[in-house]
């Protein structure tokens, strides 16, 4: 609330620089807001009795604005990458799958490793999770297994994270 929106009898006013002004009738400091030029915000309404400043309200709104906006800048966004590999796959061909899932996870993204199964191969899942676990060996010492290794229809899949 600002300016005449505040319907408060009494309230403790705080000035421009900081410095405690105390409790005032409102029109008191309406009239300190107006000598100086700026608006009298209330900051507490809860308090007993509310405390109001008198500060430039466009500016301030100015000011929540910016910092919003840099916490929003500095904010990660974790984004989920996929290895997708085949039951029958080969040890190089599995060894490169874990280098690119190393170089997800180091840049701070979440792997989704998916055993696809076509086919006649859906009759083996069983003897297929292996390579998940393997996987997950592999990538141990910086990764950690966020979702268990899940059959959901054709796919076997699970989450890894980066270690904290």
């Amino acid at each position: 609330m600002i300016n005449g929106q505040i319907r408060d009898k009494e309230v403790r006013v705080i000035g421009e620089n900081g410095d405690q002004l105390g409790i005032m009738p409102i029109k008191e400091a309406m009239h300190l807001a107006q000598e100086a030029e700026l608006d009298l915000v209330k900051i507490a309404p809860k308090a007993q009795p509310p405390v109001c400043k008198i500060i430039d309200y466009g500016k301030y709104r100015y000011e929540l604005a910016r910092k919003e906006k840099e916490a929003r800048r500095k904010q990660k966004t974790v984004e989920v990458k996929e290895v997708r590999l085949s039951p029958n796959i080969d040890t190089n061909d599995l060894n490169t799958k874990v280098n690119n899932a190393r170089k997800f996870l180091s840049k701070g993204n979440k792997v989704k490793v998916t055993l696809r199964f076509r086919g006649r191969e859906m009759a083996h899942v069983h003897q297929s999770r292996h390579i998940l676990d393997d996987f997950a060996g592999l990538v141990a010492d910086i990764a950690t297994v966020e979702k268990a290794p899940k059959l959901e229809g054709r796919n076997m899949s699970m989450v890894l994270t980066e270690k904290r």
